[in-house]
């Protein structure tokens, strides 16, 4: 039973926690309008206990989650990360665009080398076209399995939402995992069993795993809404190893944004989101005086026996204002598709539209000036000399894409092209120019090197080859990229976010994708904007986006899993030949590897 005094200490709470937010921050108006933040994050060890057991883990100024951060468009954001663990880490600013400020991106060994215990780095950008919602997160390890939080990107003072209707309040939402053991004892194990991962505990909503779960009620999320207002709920799924179902019991979801990008109304009872994907809905409180039940089930295409995942999903509370308190039995819970349905996920997706208004229009490129195809799939590794592996045939599991498993350098790829670009590059940076000239290679394929049928049989050889490969691109050109799905021992659906940019979703389908007959159904004049895109399970997705932000680009499947196993490569955007189109210098307190350090 929810007492009246229990809700009204639960609510004094979460507005508590919305002011700490804000507690190691300090901003400063400009003569424009525009604010200048200051941000501290404190990456410390703190205590943390759900369903009835207390761990320590990783966190940013101990909280968990981690603090959202407001802003608005054109601000100026400085943030200076602390790392008091003994452990390494590196902060990434999920679907922010970096816009020619790639050195404050966060990716370790990709813009950055992870922040050694007692360091410090200030990511210094500004917000140049985001609105709406997107998130930060841990990107070194497994961390960002307790470090995340919101980064939510206002209108411009004083211009309203370009909403159907004006929002009351917002909400944010974050999906997440809860694992009772350790994350990096989770990834340890799973790479060193070769066939899969301890799957987490629970899932979770805002951090707390909710109504169905041990010792989880009195702690479960709970919104409290007015009947007849509308609310804006930014959904955001930081969830490490799956995608997601979200809903809220008796209510309609109008989807407005997707990753931080306008979309024409979309009104379902179900929204799907790939792990890294966000999601502004409005809900009207339209219903009886009462209490609904909001929740978030997985969504996984893959054989439960190959692909496991909890089953019970995290819940929360959707409370109007007056509403008599229920017991857990009374409580209607909503009912989500079936696991698997991937039918369901692909027609969500194939119903949403960019904006594409006089006031937001879209610009999606009409023509391409680089096309490439890659698949993404599983691979197999050999089993070391005397271990005992559980993947397929005594062996270990790993992922690629085009065949390439990616392998971390031992310095970040965007230093190393710094130096082999720029003429002070290492005396900017430190370190040899003949290890920045090792530390990656650019011959990417832009193309599969072994053709077939991807979604029809399994290829006799699943081995892949190991590389620290890149692909270079050109300023300011277009690129088109098919993403396609293999049945390299089963089939899952992998969601895929590219750092620095946002890309049109022009294409979308089951089965091999045919280069002839696929682009004839191309949707160019609306198609959604994403940082983050599912690949269909069996089929594929076609994207495109203009070359204008120059840097070094991580693409990557959002599963931390298969990013482990090396389903990730680079983007290198070349420079331009204006002088608005170069790179900066990297900043004086920019993080130096170990191994830089050893041969400078």
């Amino acid at each position: 039973m929810f007492s009246s005094k229990f809700l009204s200490l639960l609510l004094a709470l979460a507005l508590l926690l919305f002011a700490n937010s804000y507690a190691l921050a300090n901003s400063v108006e400009n003569e424009d309008g525009t604010i200048t933040h200051h941000l501290h994050y404190k990456i410390l060890y703190a205590n943390v206990t759900r369903l009835n057991k207390t761990k320590q883990l990783v966190s940013v100024n101990g909280q968990f989650p981690g603090p959202n951060v407001y802003v608005r468009q054109n601000d100026r954001v400085y943030i200076k990360v602390s790392n008091h663990i003994r452990e390494e880490t590196s902060i990434h600013w999920h679907g922010v665009r970096q816009m020619f400020s790639v050195w404050a991106d966060g990716p370790s060994y990709i813009t950055q080398c992870p922040l050694l215990p007692n360091e410090h780095y200030t990511h210094n950008f500004t917000i140049a076209r985001e609105q709406g919602t997107l998130f930060w997160h841990a990107h070194f390890a497994w961390q960002r399995a307790t470090v995340y939080g919101a980064f939510i990107i206002l209108p411009p003072k004083g211009k309203p939402y370009p909403f159907p209707i004006q929002p009351k309040a917002d909400f944010p939402v974050l999906l997440g995992e809860w694992w009772s053991m350790d994350v990096v004892d989770v990834e340890k194990y799973g790479l060193a069993d070769g066939g899969g991962y301890n799957i987490s505990d629970a899932l979770t909503i805002n951090g707390q795993p909710g109504l169905l779960y041990e010792c989880s009620q009195e702690d479960a999320t709970i919104m409290t809404v007015k009947k007849g207002e509308t609310y804006l709920l930014r959904v955001i799924n930081a969830a490490v190893n799956f995608q997601m179902f979200f809903q809220i019991a008796k209510h309609k979801l109008t989807v407005v944004e997707t990753d931080c990008s306008l979309c024409k109304p979309y009104t379902t009872d179900v929204i799907v989101l790939a792990a890294g994907q966000t999601a502004d809905v409005l809900v009207t409180a339209d219903q009886d005086v009462d209490g609904y039940v909001m929740a978030s089930s997985v969504y996984s295409p893959a054989r439960e026996d190959y692909v496991p995942f909890p089953t019970t999903m995290t819940s929360g509370l959707f409370m109007y204002e007056g509403a008599r308190n229920k017991t857990l039995k009374e409580l209607d819970f909503p009912s989500f598709p079936a696991a698997n349905d991937s039918t369901y996920a692909l027609n969500y997706v194939s119903n949403l539209r960019s904006l594409h208004t006089k006031d937001y229009p879209v610009k999606v490129p009409q023509s391409v000036d680089r096309s490439f195809l890659f698949t993404v799939g599983y691979s197999i590794v050999e089993c070391p000399l005397g271990d005992v592996c559980h993947g397929p045939l005594g062996k270990k599991v790993g992922t690629a894409v085009n065949n390439v498993t990616f392998q971390a350098p031992s310095i970040s790829i965007l230093q190393a092209y710094y130096q082999r670009t720029h003429i002070n590059g290492s005396a900017m940076l430190g370190g040899s120019l003949e290890l920045a000239k090792s530390a990656y290679q650019e011959d990417f394929p832009s193309m599969p090197l072994l053709q077939y049928n991807y979604t029809g049989e399994t290829p006799a050889n699943l081995h892949a080859m190991v590389g620290t490969k890149v692909k270079v691109v050109d300023f300011n050109k277009n690129v088109q990229l098919v993403l396609q799905n293999t049945k390299n021992l089963f089939f899952e659906s992998h969601p895929f976010h590219l750092h620095g940019y946002n890309f049109y979703v022009v294409g979308m389908g089951e089965g091999t994708y045919d280069s002839q007959k696929d682009p004839q159904n191309f949707n160019l004049e609306d198609p959604p904007a994403m940082n983050t895109v599912a690949v269909p399970a069996g089929g594929w997705v076609a994207i495109r986006f203009l070359t204008d932000n120059p840097g070094v680009w991580l693409m990557h499947c959002h599963f931390e899993m298969h990013v482990s196993w090396g389903m990730m490569m680079v983007f290198i955007v070349k420079e331009g030949d204006g002088p608005r189109e170069k790179l900066p210098p990297p900043p004086k307190d920019y993080p130096k590897c170990a191994s830089l350090d050893k041969s400078s």
